[in-house]
């Protein structure tokens, strides 16, 4: 049998260099009191996406854009589920354009006639156009409320363990609702689904009245990774105490990457590197350290293997940088370790796939939230064309310019890449990781590495 630390390549094809070929930079040597001083000009260039085109994974590019559009028609039929008779003004839905990214020129009717299955339009008898959900529309919404009261038990459990990952063993609510839907949490999350597990976890509040979520008790059975289940077979010990870990990461190469050919002895060095289990106690490690980062791989891994979609929005992994003990800079981390993370640029926000948990676009391991999500896209006539978007510009031209074209139910719906909403109906750009420079610089050492 293969090691596991042995490699596997998304699809077929010659390889080429995954990273970016970045531009050639001048060199101008200059004297000091301290000797020569060499000083490097920056690039121009501040496209991420121009600079890694070489290393996309179009099926994982397809699969970013299906989760999105699923994601936006699900947040307007939450937003119709919450007003009387399930009706809305479409002037008032107006409000939402920026949660689905809608872009400026357009209105909110169009992208709403791009999904007639699940969305109906009438004017009233003074001429107003109001929106609601057709009788699939209502169908569906009712089998996703089913099924998530199927899925509590687990998404408590997935809950309890990100406690029990935590420092304090405790969280803010208020971070907790960036996972919710990527859980499978249900809308009451914060006011009613908190307080029906009192065995697993409690609400408290800080001084400043902010509330979080604090551990109850600790159970052994869940203070095992998910890697630890899949290599050693392990389902539940009672004794069980986190402590060091050798487990080799699952790797999935990108068609194009070459260089872990020339670096196969030091991915390998890195595979067998011990590490703290992401259940231990996390205090003693040094920030900047072998150990520390190979930990925080082990948190992200663990976070992402909790995911319906094996699929996390990068913002919303550092918001919890503090409380789970992971580097400030988490993008070089994801970009570093292309093997066992793939980051896709496709929109304002970059999203980060646990790659061990696709096969091609499509996902391995599917529970019944996922099959619901994928039966939804059928409502909205998303089709899933494998199209090469070669930049972030080149894909809003494009998406600007087909979202009109037609209302069919039978065509392709394509809108704007979403901005993530935090449940409370507001959007913010503060809590981004890193700005486009600081992106490029990551990218700049990933290459030396």
């Amino acid at each position: 049998m293969s090691p596991p630390y042995l490699f596997k390549f998304y699809g077929n094809g010659n390889a080429h260099n995954l990273f970016a070929i970045l531009p050639k930079r001048n060199v101008l040597a200059g004297e000091s009191p301290f000797g020569r001083v060499w000083v490097r000009f920056m690039t121009s260039s501040k496209r991420v996406q121009d600079r890694s085109r070489e290393k996309r994974v179009q099926e994982l590019e397809v699969a970013t854009e299906k989760w999105k559009i699923a994601s936006k028609v699900i947040f307007l039929m939450e937003v119709l589920k919450g007003e009387q008779d399930m009706i809305m003004t479409v002037r008032s839905l107006e409000q939402y354009r920026r949660q689905i990214n809608l872009p400026k020129q357009h209105k909110i009717s169009d992208f709403i006639r791009k999904s007639p299955k699940l969305f109906e339009l009438y004017k009233d008898q003074r001429g107003v156009l109001w929106c609601g959900l057709t009788e699939q529309g209502e169908d569906l919404l009712e089998e996703h409320e089913k099924l998530l009261e199927e899925n509590a038990d687990k998404a408590a459990e997935h809950v309890t363990r990100c406690l029990m990952m935590s420092v304090d063993k405790k969280l803010p609510l208020d971070k907790i609702v960036h996972f919710r839907r990527d859980f499978g949490l249900p809308l009451d999350f914060r006011i009613n689904w908190v307080h029906k597990f009192p065995q697993h976890f409690k609400v408290g509040k800080l001084g400043d009245g902010e509330e979080y979520l604090e551990l109850v008790s600790w159970n052994p059975a869940w203070a095992i990774t998910e890697l630890e289940k899949k290599t050693l077979g392990i389902t539940e010990e009672c004794d069980h105490k986190p402590g060091m870990l050798s487990l080799a990461f699952p790797m999935k190469f990108p068609p194009s990457y070459k260089k872990m050919y020339r670096y196969r002895g030091k991915i390998e060095h890195f595979q067998k590197r011990s590490y703290l289990s992401p259940y231990a106690d996390a205090h003693g490690l040094e920030a900047g350290s072998k150990e520390f980062d190979k930990r925080a791989i082990a948190v992200m891994h663990e976070l992402l293997s909790f995911t319906l979609e094996k699929r996390l929005v990068t913002d919303h992994l550092t918001h919890f940088r503090r409380e789970f003990v992971m580097p400030q800079k988490l993008m070089r981390i994801f970009l570093k370790h292309c093997g066992i993370f793939y980051v896709s640029e496709r929109g304002k926000r970059f999203s980060v796939f646990l790659t061990e948990g696709y096969e091609g676009a499509e996902l391995i391991e599917k529970c019944p939230l996922i099959f619901w999500k994928e039966k939804l896209l059928k409502f909205t006539g998303y089709r899933g064309r494998k199209r090469d978007i070669p930049t972030y510009s080149d894909t809003l031209d494009m998406e600007e310019k087909e979202l009109l074209e037609s209302g069919s139910g039978d065509e392709d719906l394509r809108v704007g890449f979403e901005k993530d909403d935090d449940d409370d109906g507001v959007v913010t750009d503060d809590d981004d990781e890193m700005d486009i420079g600081e992106v490029n610089d990551a990218y700049e050492e990933n290459s030396k590495v």
